[in-house]
């Protein structure tokens, strides 16, 4: 790691005698080869040039930190596997910080590392979704709010980072489109749903009572308590506690709607280009892992379309 990476407060010869020590305690202490040593170096200056860019102290981090974080490179598409690797690396500097005493606590203690899958991700069908939203308590000020976050992931297949950042000024409601700012400050139109629309024009009723600082009044949901815009952790922990209280046993993240709006696009035959568009996907490749139609739904389809199936069928 280089000179002046770490944002802390310490002066360079104390970080430079940290780094030293912490390659040392990865080579000798964990017995790690160099190649090892040099992998979890690259991981956590992955995590340093994150916090870096947000100002953040690297001796102050918290836990919602590190969940950010990983949502962050779950976006950029670093898998599974990758990612716990990734973590790993950063949780055993923050234990040797703690084996230090630079700090009195591991602030990855309770960080949860992602579980590779074993299968296709799971995907909630209109029924699911409507049960979802019905547990919702909309005499609290934060429950049409939550059902217009639900309708709009749904209906626009939003990264949830998306979600958090999108702003008055994109949003084309009356032509039934918002502009979306996607990963590297790409933008894209996207449509949006009457139902959506129906949902945030009765959120906007509520949001106008909130008393939102100018900085962040283009931003289109905000918390209720900070008054500033939501977090992805925040959007995480709501839908957990709605699938839970709905009874869906599905294993159902902000992503779920993202993956459950293209495979619903592509079982209703919409064009894998056009999903690739409003997804904001680069490549064709990375929207065919969309492709995974319900084999029953797709054996009727081959059945019913097929010429051979369909000559048999005259005979």
């Amino acid at each position: 790691m280089g000179k002046n990476v770490y944002l802390c407060n310490m002066d360079v010869k104390e970080r430079e005698r940290l780094e030293r020590r912490y390659y040392q305690y990865l080579k000798l202490e964990k017995a790690f080869s160099p190649n090892t040593c040099d992998a979890y170096k690259r991981d956590l200056e992955k995590f340093i040039s994150y916090i870096d860019t947000l100002g953040i102290d690297m001796l102050e981090v918290q836990l919602e930190h590190f969940h950010n974080f990983s949502a962050e490179m779950y976006d950029l598409g670093i898998n599974p596997t990758s990612l716990s690797r990734i973590l790993s690396g950063v949780r055993s500097f923050y234990h040797f910080l703690v084996l230090e005493e630079v700090l009195e606590v591991n602030p990855t203690e309770l960080l949860e590392f992602p579980k590779r899958p074993q299968h296709l991700p799971d995907v909630l069908n209109v029924d699911e979704i409507d049960a979802i939203e019905s547990v919702i308590d909309l005499s609290q000020p934060e429950g049409q709010r939550n059902k217009a976050i639900i309708e709009t992931l749904f209906s626009c297949g939003l990264r949830v980072s998306e979600l958090v950042n999108l702003k008055f000024s994109n949003l084309y409601l009356d032509d039934e489109f918002i502009r979306v700012e996607g990963k590297g400050s790409k933008q894209r139109f996207v449509p949006i749903s009457s139902k959506a629309v129906h949902e945030l024009e009765l959120y906007f009723i509520d949001r106008k009572q909130l008393d939102v600082p100018i900085q962040y009044q283009d931003f289109v949901f905000v918390s209720k308590l900070r008054k500033k815009p939501l977090t992805r952790v925040m959007v995480f922990l709501m839908i957990k506690g709605l699938v839970e209280k709905a009874g869906v046993q599905k294993m159902v993240s902000p992503h779920t709607f993202r993956h459950s709006f293209a495979t619903s696009l592509l079982e209703g035959g919409a064009n894998l280009r056009a999903i690739q568009a409003m997804l904001g996907h680069e490549s064709i490749a990375t929207t065919q892992i969309y492709t995974h139609i319900d084999t029953t739904h797709l054996r009727q389809e081959i059945l019913e379309h097929h010429p051979r199936n369909m000559k048999l069928s005259k005979n």
